[in-house]
């Protein structure tokens, strides 16, 4: 009977762990602070704001893909991939900052900038890079705090559970860095980029707060919602990687690799 290839295996399944990381970061960057929307609702006839950009509703995919390669892939792999990602950010910026300054067929002014429309509105590209810029602004700083913090907890807590309770693991790193995450987004974007749909009528601080605690909790009910997914992925991917209970595929010599699962 043919020996399954373990080191392939967890070549592919990294592969596609990484690449759905990735995808998702590039893709919650570009949409961004381009749309917010109201998910307020009531609760015995009080209304509780909930106000999130659309950026938003894929990022907690993010966490659960370094989650999922922390447990199994180690630290190492995980802040690999974080490093990864913070240059996809910079790739993002350097394609969008190509496209605005090569020649095109926009009318521009006497400072070489696109001229808006009648209706006071830039074309469609400059107002998508406009708000793209404020929004990877605001994340790589983000970004790189909240990652490193969830991959460094979800060790530690992995350390002091002895590689039980997972549930654990998984929600106390991502719960604990979604704050820090959250508001160096809001923060970053409003006092940087202006980006937030801020009533200037009315008190500053509220506002941002609404929106700090809008985006944590809907992050920290997507974080508790993936403790299952997080299981069932966790459960099946273990056996069909060579693993055993708490090991890591932290081996790169696929020799070494066949060896460990003979044995």
């Amino acid at each position: 009977m043919t020996r399954p290839d373990y080191h392939q295996r967890r070549q592919r399944v990294f592969l596609v762990l990484s690449g759905i990381f990735l995808g998702t970061l590039a893709l919650l960057n570009v949409l961004g602070i381009s749309r917010f929307l109201d998910l307020s609702f009531d609760v015995f006839g009080v209304t509780i704001p909930m106000v999130v950009a659309v950026g938003v509703l894929p990022y907690p995919v993010t966490f659960f893909c370094t989650d999922l390669i922390s447990e199994l892939y180690g630290e190492k792999k995980a802040r690999d991939m974080v490093w990864v990602g913070l240059l996809l950010n910079g790739w993002v910026v350097l394609l969008l900052w190509l496209g605005g300054v090569l020649p095109g067929f926009e009318t521009l002014d006497v400072n070489g900038l696109p001229v808006t429309d009648e209706a006071g509105r830039l074309p469609v590209f400059f107002e998508v890079r406009e708000l793209a810029f404020g929004a990877v602004a605001a994340s790589m700083v983000a970004y790189l705090a909240a990652q490193f913090c969830d991959v460094r907890l979800f060790h530690f807590w992995k350390g002091v559970t002895r590689g039980r309770h997972l549930w654990l693991r998984n929600n106390a790193s991502t719960m604990t860095s979604q704050i820090v995450d959250t508001t160096a987004v809001i923060l970053i974007t409003h006092f940087y980029a202006a980006a937030l749909p801020i009533v200037g009528d009315e008190p500053l601080w509220p506002q941002l707060i609404t929106f700090i605690l809008s985006g944590y909790v809907f992050k920290v009910l997507v974080a508790a919602l993936d403790t299952g997914p997080i299981y069932v992925a966790v459960r099946y991917l273990r056996p069909y990687l060579g693993l055993s209970a708490n090991e890591e595929a932290v081996d790169d010599d696929p020799r070494l690799t066949r060896e460990k699962a003979v044995s």
